[in-house]
């Protein structure tokens, strides 16, 4: 615990402004992402709103030698999908959009999934699912709670429907630095791993698999994709640790869960 960096008043009010600014990139994004449009197009259209119109930084481009703005992640892509001119996007595709931001030396980090056109019910139910899960960890968050009650709760609603939760990528701490500890597993038991402690930041973003939760990485080194060639789905949220609940940094206008959960 001693190598969690809790947040100060003043450093929370820049994350929440940086959260703020993610949600509307998001919001830019809605309606741009369609049929036809390839996954470098949507990194292109985002660099460009992010730096001319947030005046902010893609905290992603750069990072461990990453030359783009975001992931891209298709299909049976779990995470870290590179933005490609050649990939284009069919009807029937789900897509994971994962956007870093930073302004003011705090970054937010945020995913969202996007399904093109006409999208099989099974594709659907799977997206769908995948952000009940992510909302059940979230609304564990609370003082006192422990990371295994969370990875616990989001485990436990996507193998009751069936699915598997990917084990070798996980949330993390995030503040001034984009991977800062802890480390958010999707799964474990109640009661275990690190109490949870008004001014953590962290974020809660599980991979959800509608087959087996194995994964394997492509030869690029980023794109990682299951091993059975199931489809996979993500969503994600920063979120930070309040006196009696969680605050979600990154909760976009479409969304209508609470931005705060009290559990006072």
């Amino acid at each position: 615990m001693a190598s969690i960096k809790l947040k100060s008043a003043e450093e929370l009010g820049v994350m929440r402004e940086s959260g703020r600014l993610l949600a509307r990139v998001f919001d830019y994004l809605d309606g741009r992402i369609e049929v036809g449009v390839s996954t470098m197009d949507i990194n292109d259209l985002a660099e460009r709103f992010i730096i001319d119109q947030l005046h902010a930084r893609p905290a992603s481009k750069g990072q461990y030698g990453y030359q783009y703005v975001l992931n891209s992640s298709v299909n049976r892509v779990v995470c870290h999908g590179v933005p490609s001119t050649t990939q284009k996007l069919k009807s029937g595709d789900i897509i994971n959009v994962d956007i870093t931001l930073e302004q003011g030396g705090f970054i937010a980090d945020s995913s969202k999934m996007y399904m093109i056109g006409n999208v099989t019910p099974i594709a659907r139910r799977l997206v769908d699912k995948t952000y009940e899960a992510m909302w059940e960890g979230i609304r564990i968050v609370k003082p006192g709670a422990t990371l295994g009650d969370v990875g616990h709760a989001i485990q436990s609603h996507a193998h009751k429907h069936g699915y598997s939760v990917v084990r070798e990528y996980c949330g993390h701490g995030i503040g001034a630095g984009f991977h800062e500890e802890p480390q958010i597993v999707h799964y474990g038991k109640p009661g275990t791993g690190d109490e949870l402690l008004p001014g953590m930041c962290f974020t809660i973003e599980p991979m959800v698999n509608a087959g087996k939760r194995y994964s394997k990485v492509l030869p690029d080194q980023w794109t990682v994709v299951t091993k059975d060639r199931s489809l996979s789905a993500q969503w994600e949220h920063t979120l930070l640790m309040t006196e009696d609940g969680v605050e979600i940094l990154t909760l976009r206008d479409e969304e209508t869960l609470p931005r705060v959960i009290s559990h006072s």
